[in-house]
């Protein structure tokens, strides 16, 4: 700023607010943080000097502050007071994102889960497959092509009332829960969860409960504690769970079942590994089906390219996201669709994503080996990674840095007070597997 240093007076900003309104407010620094005006770090008056020039009360002010948080305008709050925040501003998933892309293209990347290129089925004939459809360059707006709500539905696990496609398993999770939960509602999640549905949760600005997770699932008692705040939706993996491991159980799928059914709450089933996973199906969809939609995402099993998740269930939930697609691209390129309709009917992509299960399987396992040979606990992580307890996650995570190794801590996965642990991805052929057990053994001694 020019005139003025670390901070500015509540004169100075209540001169370049034009619009007295929490919305105004909010607008009128935003612009300034965006043009350079506030810079990076300046403080930002008190909500209590600023209201009386703006002839407002403290609590529009406040309001406007809240929403500027939310958007990433800005940080801090209490005695430190309120402050321009770092980065550009606006909407980010600040769990998902990390430190990799700051590192050198030597760090050996263990921090996310992803597949092996080499592991993935050929894209080759599927696409030119692709290609032979009479709806192909229409703008007729279907929400899933014929070919793939076909192929989809062979291997759904309860009978599903609509279907879409999406962008992916996590874009079908953000627009469910961006038109099925107001901003303030409640909404129930598994715990762990991945980072990055804690980060749509904070974008739709859902009240989250947390519902802690056994080795059978989601503990019942939790979601009876849940329940009594009405949370619109209900969000778990029933099988394989990212971070936890666990598979629900039929017995404990049942119990779920009597809590839900007097309740009027969406459930929302996450499937990340498609086919990748031998583990059966026993969710709530197979005894919930009028309240249920599954999202199931082919990008581990069959290629990210394809940028395809299939959301299939009850009608209402996926009706309000085809509406809400109309506002953007309305629907999924067909030709992506039928290629993924053709890998999933195809018998060499079938053998080429068994195939990569056992690979994956056999990797995990290896490491894991190596990790209790040296003392360490292994937990969870599903099919591509494992996470290790250690005594302190930065001090691990900086440790692994020093030996060039890139991990992920575990703490974003709860939405609470988490564990201390360290993620290790699996499904990347590791190089000197054995020093980078040794280095994580290292780690976990960390303080």
């Amino acid at each position: 700023m020019a005139d003025i240093d670390d901070s500015c007076t509540p004169e100075w900003l209540a001169e370049r607010i034009d619009e007295a309104s929490a919305a105004g407010i909010a607008a009128a620094v935003a612009r300034l943080v965006r043009d350079g005006t506030l810079a990076e770090g300046t403080r930002l008056p008190t909500v209590r000097a600023l209201a009386p020039l703006l002839h407002v009360g403290p609590g529009t002010v406040s309001a406007a502050w809240t929403t500027l948080k939310q958007q990433r305008f800005l940080e801090g709050g209490g005695r430190a007071g309120i402050r321009v925040a770092s980065g550009v501003g606006g909407a980010s998933p600040l769990r998902y994102e990390n430190l990799v892309r700051f590192w050198d293209a030597q760090t050996l990347n263990l921090s996310r889960a992803v597949p092996d290129p080499a592991l993935v089925p050929d894209l080759g004939p599927a696409l030119q497959a692709a290609l032979d459809d009479s709806h192909m360059h229409t703008y007729e707006v279907e929400p899933i092509s014929r070919p793939l709500a076909e192929a989809a539905a062979a291997t759904w696990p309860f009978p599903a009332e609509a279907w879409l496609a999406s962008r992916g398993g996590y874009d079908g999770l953000y627009a469910l829960l961006s038109t099925s939960v107001v901003a303030g509602e409640y909404v129930a999640v598994e715990e762990p969860a991945t980072p990055r549905l804690f980060d749509i949760l904070d974008e739709v600005r859902a009240r989250v409960l947390p519902v802690p997770v056994d080795a059978d699932g989601p503990r019942p008692d939790a979601l009876r504690a849940a329940l009594r705040h009405r949370p619109v939706a209900f969000v778990y993996e029933p099988r394989d769970s990212s971070w936890a491991g666990a598979t629900l159980t039929t017995e404990r799928r049942d119990e779920l079942a009597a809590i839900l059914e007097p309740r009027d709450v969406l459930v929302i089933e996450n499937d990340p590994w498609g086919d990748l996973s031998e583990v059966a199906y026993r969710g709530l969809g197979a005894v919930l089906p009028h309240r249920t939609v599954m999202v199931r995402s082919y990008s581990k099993s069959h290629s990210p390219d394809l940028r395809l998740g299939v959301m299939g269930g009850a009608s209402a939930p996926v009706e309000r996201v085809r509406a809400y697609r109309h506002f953007g691209d309305g629907w999924t390129s067909r030709i992506l669709q039928n290629a993924l309709a053709w890998m999933l009917t195809d018998e060499h992509t079938r053998a080429a994503v068994a195939h990569a299960r056992t690979v994956y399987q056999e990797r995990r396992a290896r490491f894991a080996d190596l990790v209790r040979e040296r003392g360490l606990e292994v937990r969870g992580g599903g099919h591509l990674a494992l996470w290790v307890p250690v005594l302190a996650e930065h001090p691990a995570a900086l440790v692994l840095a020093s030996h060039g190794v890139a991990t992920m801590g575990v703490g974003a996965s709860w939405y609470g007070r988490p564990p201390a642990g360290i993620r290790i991805v699996t499904s990347l052929p590791i190089p000197d597997v054995e020093r980078v057990a040794d280095a994580v053994a290292l780690a976990a001694q960390a303080r």
